[in-house]
């Protein structure tokens, strides 16, 4: 769309809002958008960083889950180890 337009047409834009806010209120305008453009983007970064982890959290959790776990009562003792079954796993059982 700028592309479009022709320099004089440009300057005749940018008289108009200095007529409409005036000078004072430029400067002011320009650094709550900046403000607000910052914002923006921490907040974008961190919602993509948080999806990220969750992400690997569920990959975590299912690689987790998959693994047979087993307890030894001492180290070295094979004789009373022996596998554990979850919770679930024993409600859905009964």
């Amino acid at each position: 769309m700028i592309g479009n337009l022709r320099p004089m047409e440009i300057v005749l834009i940018l008289l108009v809002i200095l007529l409409l806010f005036g000078a004072k209120k430029l400067p002011d305008m320009a650094r709550s958008l900046g403000k607000s453009a910052r914002i923006l983007k921490s907040e974008a970064k961190a919602m993509k960083k948080e999806s990220e982890d969750e992400a690997t959290a569920r990959q975590d959790t299912s690689a987790q889950q998959s693994a047979p776990k087993t307890i030894q009562a001492a180290p070295g003792d094979v004789t009373s180890s022996r596998p554990v079954t979850e919770p679930n796993q024993q409600a859905g059982k009964n």
